[in-house]
């Protein structure tokens, strides 16, 4: 039986994965954020089955919001603890390098990220030293393994880079994060865990919005998104 079987309502691009501006939650300790976060973890382990082999840290990865922002979530279901990281998307859903994500592919050589739920393996020595191979479980990112989508180490992933830049580089597709960040991924995010992404635009208080939305919510007071993600041109 192939992966993406193990999930009975497979993920259709663009629709599939809509969800209501903020998900009920039920009384937990952290913010409004961290409970729906907790409910999207559960939820898609439901989903899951047994695809998954070890159920106590989600991670969530948010390309609904600005790659300047942590938005890489590791969801402790144990301790009911949530770790905001950061990490990159690919050129191919990012083509104006401006540090959103515009679209997903799962097609071999776009270079872009694929959206869905994946189970992280084994490690392994490729192009940036230690990284972990995914496997896709959904028809949106079944071809991960052949596309070599791994989560690994990057440079161009480092807080600095944002300070410099104003957001994170790109990867070819993979999730890249930064040294430490990526030190703790392995130690916390490998060994049959999951891993699920989706442009979510998750706040703070827990409601989804989409990038317009998110641009709007920026004060008279504040610099506008450009000068904001784009330091330096303004």
């Amino acid at each position: 039986m192939k992966r993406r079987d193990l999930l009975k309502n497979g993920l259709v691009a663009g629709a599939a994965l809509a969800l209501p501006a903020k998900l009920a939650a039920q009384p937990r300790a952290g913010s409004a954020r961290d409970r729906v976060l907790f409910d999207i973890a559960k939820r898609e382990l439901d989903r899951a089955g047994d695809a998954i082999w070890r159920s106590d840290i989600v991670g969530i990865a948010d390309f609904g919001v600005h790659s300047a922002q942590r938005r890489f979530y590791f969801v402790n279901l144990d301790r009911e603890e949530v770790n905001p990281f950061h990490v990159s998307h690919g050129t191919g859903s990012d083509p104006e390098h401006d540090g959103w994500l515009n679209n997903y592919s799962n097609v071999e050589g776009s270079n872009a990220t694929s959206r869905g739920a994946y189970v992280t393996w084994e490690w392994y020595q490729g192009r940036y030293g230690t990284s972990v191979r995914l496997g896709g479980l959904d028809p949106t990112n079944d071809a991960a393994l052949r596309r070599y989508i791994v989560m690994h180490r990057a440079a161009y992933s480092e807080p600095s880079h944002i300070e410099r830049w104003g957001r994170l580089g790109r990867s070819n597709g993979c999730f890249a994060l930064g040294e430490e960040q990526f030190r703790i991924a392995l130690l916390n995010l490998s060994g049959g865990r999951l891993l699920f992404a989706d442009s979510l635009g998750l706040q703070e208080d827990g409601t989804m919005l989409s990038r317009e939305q998110q641009l709007t919510a920026l004060t008279p007071n504040e610099p506008s998104a450009a000068q904001r993600y784009n330091p330096g041109a303004f």
